[in-house]
C-alpha cells in the first residue's frame, strides 16, 4: 500500500491550516475551573470559516457542491483541528453526512447534503448507546407504523446535541436489522418531521463539552428520514472512530511539541532538561508512541476509503488504530504532566486543556479495553493463515 497522500488530501490539510491558524486553545473558560459546560454552543465563526473553506463538504461529491475526497483527507483535517482544540462538530457532521450520500435515497440527498455541505444544517450523531459501553444500535428501538418508524430508547452522551439540527440515531429493528433515523432534539419536527416523544437532558463531557442525553418515547420519524441500507451503521460507525483516532493523533503531536519546546527552555543544575537521558528517552517513547498512532490510523482510514479486502474486515483495522489512539494519547499527555511538572498542571497554561480533551478522546466510542475485546472477536471469526 502506498501512504503518500494525494495533491487534493495535502491541499485539504493545508486550508484547515489556515482556517485554524487563528484558533485560541483556551478561548473558552478551563474545564477545571467551571461548573457545568465550558460554553453552550460550538464556536459558529470557526463553522462559518469552515464552511466558506469547502472542509464541511469535503466528502460530498461534486453534484452537492463538495469535493468528492475520502476519509484520509477527512483525517488529515481532523488532525490539524484537533491541534488547536477546536469546538465544532466537524467529526461528526462530516461522517453523518458521508453517510447520508453513501447509504441514503436520492431524495434524502437531494433534500439535505448541499445545505449541510454549506454548514447551514448542522448534524450530529447518536453513538454511545444507553451507557456508553453498549452498542449504540442496540439503545434503541424501531418499528413501522404504517408510512412512519416509532423509536423507543435512549443514547447517552451525544456531542454537540442543543447545537444540532439533526441526529443521525441507530436503533434495531424487529427484524434484527440496524437503521439510521433522523431525529430533530427539539422534538418540534425541524427538517425531518419528528413529532413529540424526543427530550434532550444535559451532561457534560470530561473536556469541558455540553452533551446530551437523547432519550426517545414513541418518537414517530417519517420513512422518507430512515436510512435502512444493510451496511449503512456500521461504516458510520467505523467512520466515527477512525476519526476519532485523527483526534487523539492531533492532540498528541501538538502536547509533544509542547512538551519538547519547554524541556529545552526548563534548566535544572545549568542544563536544558532535554539534555537528560531519563527526559529524552520518555520523549523518544512517546514519539514511538505518535508514529504508531499515524501509520494505524491511516491504515484505517484508507481501508475506508479504499474498501480494499485484508485479513480481517476493515473493522479489524479500525479497532487496532483505536488501541493504539487511545493508549498512545494517554501516554503522550501524562508524559507532558510529567515533564512539565507542577506548570502542567497549572490553569493558567493550556496543557490541562490537552489532557482533558486526551481523556475525553481516549475512551470515546470505547477505550482500548473495548478495542481488544473486538479484535479478540474478529481474529477468531477470521483465523489469519
Amino acid at each position: 500500500m502506498d501512504f503518500t497522500f494525494t495533491e487534493e488530501q495535502l491541499a485539504a490539510a493545508e486550508a484547515a491550516r489556515g482556517v485554524f491558524a487563528g484558533v485560541a486553545p483556551d478561548a473558552v473558560p478551563s474545564p477545571a475551573l467551571t461548573t457545568g459546560a465550558v460554553a453552550e454552543g460550538f464556536d459558529r465563526e470557526l463553522w462559518d470559516r469552515l464552511a466558506g473553506a469547502d472542509l464541511l463538504s469535503l466528502l460530498l461529491g461534486e453534484e452537492y457542491g463538495g469535493a468528492g475526497l475520502d476519509a484520509i483527507a477527512l483525517c488529515l483535517v481532523l488532525r490539524e483541528s484537533a491541534k488547536v482544540l477546536a469546538r465544532v462538530p466537524l467529526l461528526e457532521h462530516s461522517a453523518a453526512l458521508a453517510a447520508l450520500q453513501t447509504y441514503g435515497t436520492a431524495e434524502l440527498r437531494d433534500r439535505l447534503a448541499a445545505r449541510a455541505g454549506r454548514g447551514e444544517l448542522v448534524l450530529t450523531v447518536a453513538a454511545s448507546g444507553r451507557t456508553g459501553h453498549d452498542p449504540a444500535e442496540l439503545a434503541v428501538t424501531a418499528r413501522r407504523d404504517g408510512d412512519t418508524w416509532v423509536l423507543d430508547g435512549v443514547q447517552t452522551a451525544v456531542p454537540w446535541a442543543y447545537d444540532a439540527d439533526l441526529v443521525v440515531v441507530p436503533a434495531r429493528t424487529e427484524t434484527d436489522r440496524s437503521v439510521l433515523a433522523l431525529v430533530a432534539p427539539d422534538g418540534e419536527g425541524g427538517a425531518s418531521g419528528v413529532s413529540a416523544g424526543v427530550t434532550v437532558a444535559e451532561q457534560v463531557s470530561t473536556s469541558g463539552e455540553r452533551l446530551g442525553e437523547l432519550r426517545l418515547e414513541s418518537a414517530r420519524v417519517a420513512d422518507r428520514d430512515v436510512v435502512v441500507a444493510e451496511g449503512a451503521w456500521e461504516w458510520l460507525r467505523e467512520l466515527l472512530v477512525t476519526g476519532t483516532c485523527a483526534l487523539a493523533l492531533g492532540v498528541g503531536e501538538r502536547v509533544l511539541r509542547m512538551t519538547g519546546e519547554y524541556a529545552g527552555k526548563r534548566e535544572q543544575f545549568g542544563h536544558p532538561i532535554a539534555t537528560f537521558q531519563a527526559v529524552a528517552v520518555q520523549a523518544a517513547d512517546r514519539y514511538i508512541d505518535l508514529r504508531a498512532m499515524e501509520a494505524t490510523l491511516w491504515q484505517a482510514a484508507w481501508r475506508i476509503a479504499s474498501g480494499a479486502a485484508g485479513a480481517l474486515p476493515t473493522a479489524g483495522d479500525v479497532a487496532v488504530a483505536k488501541i493504539w489512539a487511545a493508549e498512545g494519547v494517554r501516554r503522550v499527555v501524562q508524559t507532558a504532566q510529567h515533564l512539565h511538572g507542577g506548570f502542567g498542571a497549572d490553569t493558567e497554561y493550556v496543557l490541562h486543556r490537552y489532557h482533558a480533551w486526551a481523556k475525553q478522546i481516549e475512551l470515546a466510542l470505547g477505550g482500548a479495553g473495548a478495542h481488544e475485546e473486538a479484535l479478540g472477536d474478529l481474529l477468531a471469526a477470521h483465523p489469519l493463515g
